[in-house]
């Protein structure tokens, strides 16, 4: 397969016209068009500011100040954890103050938010266990409202339901889902977080989230369009701790999943810095060490394999987001080497490689254009929100997908 790195599809075009204040065009007028935000959804966890985000002063949290200085600098789409069992430990007594705290924190800073996830049989609560099934779905039901009701403006985006392939069979540890889900069913459990999270938010964007990656996620997502469940978009977990797939391996599955024409969401993704993790480990979590370091090695290959990760879905045009998964290599997920920046605080080669392609390659920085005899200036950049100033006339637009952007500017 021929890997695809072209980003012209991620661009679109820009029509400012300046006029007097009577609308008498004004020719020669320069023109300062600046980006402010990517459309593109250069998503990383944001679980480390939470603490940061609510004033706690623990000397111990991951989230310094300087690390999330770190983080902005390339994000703009936060992951937050709403995972029942840590969210609701006691039950009646959710942490939804402190997580609205951290959207809004998120927010405030230009970055959109999503929570991650709705429904899964992982990290569930014990207080669920022994209850009959149907407590149980009257209880999923609730959580599910309450929480989308609870976040409406702070976080619109949700992975409505997580790893739904595996969810009726799961056997690592009691909880309350699974024996949900092989009642049920698959697609019910899936028709349930959509609709109660539809009817709560009608605008909310919704997303079937797995890393089961093999025909059965295929003929599962066959199933809910069929069945007229309405996601909004696929996601695809690509945790690559036993070594980057390739550019070829990866474009060939995302090909598979395009073809149901919903935008893809590569909604977990990491490399290791450090030795990858051997190969015949079928269940990541099974691979326990209590050292893990980041070598120098290691980060040569991780920052190399990152940008051709980044370039190659980048250019496929089905793809619409993609969200590595964590920022620092301090309390990153099975103590591995994923992090962009190493535990002591100092950005990793990848973290420079993934900026530079954010923020310098993908990136329309201050440019200036001069308006024609008609008053108008035209410009092609990256798809998204832009500032654009003629004189002490300034707009904030967004540049799209399809028709051009017009807008109009009043100079002195």
């Amino acid at each position: 397969m021929e890997t695809q790195h072209d980003t012209a599809h991620r661009t679109g075009e820009l029509i400012v016209t300046v006029t007097d204040a009577d609308g008498t065009p004004r020719a020669g007028t320069e023109v300062v068009v600046e980006q402010r935000r990517h459309e593109f959804g250069f998503g990383n966890i944001g679980f480390d500011f939470i603490g940061l985000a609510n004033g706690e002063h623990d000397p111990d949290d991951v989230g310094t100040p300087e690390l999330a200085d770190l983080w902005l600098d390339v994000f703009n789409t936060a992951t937050l954890p709403f995972y029942w069992g840590r969210f609701e430990p006691e039950r009646g007594r959710p942490d939804t103050e402190r997580l609205q705290r951290t959207a809004a924190w998120f927010r405030d800073r230009g970055v959109a938010t999503k929570g991650h996830p709705l429904v899964w049989h992982t990290v569930q609560p014990d207080w669920l266990l022994g209850l009959d099934t149907d407590e149980v779905e009257r209880l999923q039901r609730d959580r599910i409202r309450r929480e989308v009701r609870d976040f409406t403006g702070l976080v619109d985006t949700w992975d409505a339901i997580n790893e739904v392939v595996i969810m009726p069979h799961f056997a690592n540890g009691d909880n309350g889902i699974t024996p949900l889900a092989l009642a049920r069913g698959r697609l019910a459990m899936i028709r349930m977080a959509v609709d109660e999270a539809r009817v709560t938010n009608p605008s909310v964007t919704l997303l079937l989230n797995d890393f089961d990656l093999s025909d059965a996620y295929e003929c599962l997502i066959e199933g809910v369009l069929e069945a007229g469940i309405g996601i909004d978009a696929i996601g695809l977990q690509t945790h690559m701790h036993q070594g980057y797939w390739g550019e070829d391996t990866m474009l060939a599955m995302v090909d598979r999943f395009a073809r149901y024409g919903r935008p893809l969401h590569l909604t977990e993704t990491s490399l290791v810095s450090g030795d990858l993790m051997p190969a015949h480990i079928v269940d990541l979590n099974d691979h326990q060490v209590d050292s893990w370091p980041s070598t120098p090695e290691g980060e040569a290959r991780q920052a190399d394999e990152l940008e051709r990760h980044y370039r190659s879905l980048v250019g496929h045009p089905a793809v619409e987001a993609i969200t590595y998964w964590g920022i620092t290599d301090r309390g990153a997920w099975l103590n591995a080497p994923i992090g962009l920046v190493r535990a002591d605080g100092t950005p990793k080669p990848s973290y420079d490689a993934l900026r530079r392609l954010v923020k310098d390659e993908w990136w329309t920085g201050p440019t200036t254009v001069r308006t024609d005899d008609s008053g108008r200036a035209r410009l092609r950049g990256f798809r998204g929100e832009y500032t654009v100033r003629a004189g002490s006339a300034e707009s904030t637009v967004t540049i799209g997908r399809d028709a051009p952007t017009a807008v109009r500017l009043t100079a002195d």
